[in-house]
């Protein structure tokens, strides 16, 4: 029996374990993408047999309708806001827990990550008692400086409630891109601060040319990895807390989907919206990937 080659046996041992994922890919990933381009060129239902083929006609539908193009912002603006406002608190409390070591460091580490482990819809459901006119803890805190109880409808107004939905959005993310960052920075060796305060370099010149380049990969993971939790599962948490409203004013892509699907029954249609989605995402990694390439610099 002629034996097997060792690049026969290199190809048969990778392929044992690309396979099987190969194949889960395709049935959890394509598949439902081509399924969504088809059901997104009928007028269906979704509760018949009955498809009508319109071809276009619902992604021209879709970019008429001024609450596709509202989710469209509403999106961008909590992937805006949501990367900035985690990447700016996790970063701050993964250079204070590395950096400036004290005895606590591991308990508020554990604090700080609990949001993590608690599910989305837990968070919504306890934002929304955070934010009751009546009963909820931000009224009653403001009521404490006031003469009269403060009785504001957080999540009532039209303009404003999207904001609202920022805070608890960027509270539930920190602590695992806090947990991401610390490790990096540990990773960093300490003659590199030991060397930069010989040189005179104080706590925020050793930031911005020690820490911030050599944990720049993981920061980008992070900003990427936001963009696309945000632009595909924001839905969640809107959902929970105000169903897309007041007047739509919260509304997001995915938001928008399930109400067209599910509510309206308008199946076709939310496939669509899932095809915008789907090509929003990639485009803005794309872009997102560009725009983040950093050259590590020369440390001095």
């Amino acid at each position: 029996m002629k034996p097997v080659s060792e690049k026969r046996q290199r190809n048969l041992f990778i392929g044992t374990f690309i396979i099987p994922t190969f194949v889960f890919f395709c049935i959890f990933t394509i598949y439902p993408v081509v399924q969504a381009l088809y059901y997104s060129l009928f007028d269906w239902s979704g509760m018949s047999e009955h498809k009508t083929f319109i071809g276009l006609g619902n992604f021209k539908d879709m970019f008429k309708d001024p609450i596709v193009l509202r989710a469209i912002g509403n999106d961008y603006f909590l992937v805006v806001g949501k990367i900035v406002g985690i990447m700016i608190i996790a970063t701050f409390f993964a250079v204070a827990l590395t950096r400036f070591k004290f005895k606590l460091a591991g308990f508020f580490r554990s604090i700080f990550f609990i949001p993590n482990v608690i599910s989305v819809v837990v968070i919504g459901v306890l934002w929304n008692f955070i934010y009751n006119p009546q009963i909820g803890f931000l009224n009653a805190f403001l009521s404490l400086f006031t003469e009269e109880k403060v009785d504001i409808a957080w999540l009532g107004f039209t303009s404003h409630t999207i904001w609202m939905l920022l805070p608890p959005a960027v509270w539930a993310g920190i602590g695992f891109y806090m947990i991401l960052i610390i490790a990096a920075i540990q990773n960093i060796p300490d003659s590199f601060y030991e060397a930069a305060e010989l040189e005179g370099a104080g706590q925020w010149r050793q930031f911005r040319s020690i820490t911030v380049p050599l944990v720049w990969e993981q920061m980008k993971v992070s900003i990427i990895n936001i963009m696309m939790t945000t632009l595909n599962g924001s839905f969640v948490i809107v959902w929970i807390m105000t169903e897309g409203g007041p007047d739509n004013s919260t509304q997001v892509m995915g938001s928008y989907l399930y109400q067209m699907a599910f509510r309206q029954y308008h199946f076709g249609f939310a496939a669509a919206i899932g095809v915008l989605i789907l090509g929003l995402s990639l485009i803005t990694t794309v872009v997102m990937q560009r725009l983040l390439r950093h050259e590590t610099v020369e440390l001095s």
